[in-house]
């Protein structure tokens, strides 16, 4: 257990950028989050076509590991989030993610600049499925492959309060 908070412990430089760190409450549905700018700021939506996102995204130090690679967890995020937008209807809420399942094929560095592609596989009653794939914009090399499944159901109590559930 030592060995982990030694491990978690921020060094000075690290401790006082942290300290810095404006981290304003914001309002639901109105204005992105905290977590969505740190994870997402940057990326750019190049083509939007239904069942289909491609962006591109250049890799900042603050989504890099100690080695000034893109760190796992970003690619992670990215596959959350590139994948559920795949399958995205304007005015139903976002389905949540039930499962990933992401292959780490390489490593992207510092200013890297990336190709993301999420594709629908298909939906099923409140059931989706999205394809993501991360490359080397660059040289073509891919980097990670994620699977990703979505689940939704508009008229569940679980998202909307009231309304009957089909649950």
């Amino acid at each position: 257990m030592e060995k982990v908070k030694e491990f978690l412990q921020l060094d000075k430089e690290a401790e006082e950028t942290v300290s810095r760190l404006s981290i304003h409450p914001h309002r639901v549905g109105y204005e992105r989050s905290f977590y969505n700018d740190f994870g997402l700021r940057g990326i750019r939506v190049d083509k939007v076509e239904p069942g289909f996102v491609s962006c591109t995204f250049k890799v900042p130090p603050r989504l890099t590991d100690k080695n000034g690679n893109l760190a796992t967890g970003a690619i992670a995020n990215i596959v959350d989030e590139v994948g559920g937008s795949a399958v995205f209807v304007i005015g139903v809420p976002m389905k949540v993610s039930v499962d990933m399942s992401i292959s780490f094929l390489g490593t992207a560095k510092l200013d890297d600049e990336l190709e993301i592609t999420s594709k629908a596989l298909g939906e099923r009653g409140g059931y989706a499925g999205t394809l993501v794939h991360i490359r080397n914009k660059a040289t073509g090399e891919l980097i990670a492959e994620g699977r990703h499944s979505l689940y939704g159901n508009e008229s569940s109590k679980l998202l909307f309060g009231n309304q009957s559930s089909k649950l």
